[in-house]
């Protein structure tokens, strides 16, 4: 894992250097709650990732040790990438942003669907669903 160089003290300072833009939390999502991931499924979502940007962000993940790589079983011209522990470990936060924008942003029935499910117990729900991810890796 890279080291990387703190600007400050502030552990929210050095969490969002590691994860702390658009890119690579919309990465974490696509990984956690779709699965096993290829450059080109990041590349097909709906935010239109630019190849570059997902390169370097990818790179930073697998670094940080938030993400890993592995080879494809059916191709040798791609890789599987995957949440590790720490980056399943970013489940609880991932959780809060999406309780938040249920209550500031105008959200899909999906995602609210997904969020009534929360809200009924929310430790359980992390709970289970953190298992589930392990059982991934």
């Amino acid at each position: 894992m890279k080291e990387n160089k703190k600007r400050s003290d502030c552990p929210v300072s050095q969490s969002l250097d590691i994860w702390g833009d658009k890119w690579s939390l919309l990465i974490v999502r696509d990984l956690m709650f779709a699965g096993q991931c290829t450059y080109g499924d990041f590349q097909r979502s709906d935010e239109k990732i630019a190849s570059n940007i997902l390169a370097s962000r990818l790179q930073t993940l697998e670094e940080s040790g938030i993400i890993s790589k592995e080879p494809h079983p059916e191709s040798k011209a791609k890789v599987l990438y995957k949440l590790t522990e720490k980056g399943i470990d970013l489940l609880p936060l991932m959780i809060e942003i999406n309780l938040w924008a249920d209550k500031y942003c105008n959200i899909s029935p999906e995602r609210k669907a997904l969020i009534k499910e929360v809200k009924k117990d929310k430790e359980a729900y992390i709970k289970t669903f953190s298992k589930k991810l392990k059982n991934r890796v």
